[in-house]
């Protein structure tokens, strides 16, 4: 098997890219790219430490991310598993992407950018919901933003295949197979909604 090694060999396997795919890029929130990110519930960030990369998906109930101004966004660090990974990345490299997504839409808005990491309590204050507030939050400054080709979401059917996960092994199991047995397993999944609706925030 022989590899693609250098940029010019990549450039000339692949041609030139289409006037529309060089000129989408924005470095601040125009008003279309703001009205789409504000209508997202989802997005998926991209960060890269000493230790390799790391992709985390970040969701909420209204819009996932706050506009500061129009190049900076900040994004509230809910409650998770504690691992901190993509903290601990930003801390040390402070370059990150995110990918943002609205059901029903094949469209994908990206963010290249770099961010900080802040506890700082009028900020944390602002995601405030039923006395409970984010740890930290991410502060995300925008290099640019554009929006993703639509194919590959198209192609896998994201939003009209209907719900294929039954026949896939739980996270209990997961657990299970990589601990043998130790952790995990049936009585993991069955504490799991309970443990999830009580910790979402």
């Amino acid at each position: 098997m022989e590899f693609l090694t250098t940029i010019e060999a990549l450039e000339a396997h692949y041609g030139t890219p289409g006037d529309a795919a060089m000129r989408k890029v924005a470095h601040r929130l125009t008003p279309t790219y703001r009205q789409w990110i504000m209508a997202s519930r989802l997005c998926m960030v991209s960060t890269v430490g000493p230790e390799g990369t790391d992709g985390s998906p970040r969701g909420d109930d209204g819009p996932v991310v706050l506009e500061l101004d129009e190049t900076t966004l900040a994004l509230p660090d809910w409650k998770g598993n504690n691992r901190i990974d993509t903290l601990r990345n930003i801390v040390r490299d402070g370059r990150i992407s995110l990918m943002f997504m609205v059901p029903g839409s094949n469209n994908v808005i990206r963010v290249n950018g770099t961010a900080r990491v802040t506890a700082d309590a009028a900020l944390c204050a602002r995601f405030e919901r039923a006395g409970k507030r984010p740890r930290t939050v991410i502060v995300i400054a925008i290099s640019e933003i554009y929006a993703q080709c639509a194919r590959a979401l198209m192609r896998a059917r994201t939003w009209s295949a209907g719900d294929e996960s039954a026949a896939l092994p739980t996270v209990g199991q997961m657990l299970a197979d990589v601990t043998q047995g130790e952790v995990g397993g049936d009585a993991y999944d069955r504490s799991w909604p309970e443990r999830a609706k009580a910790s979402l925030w």
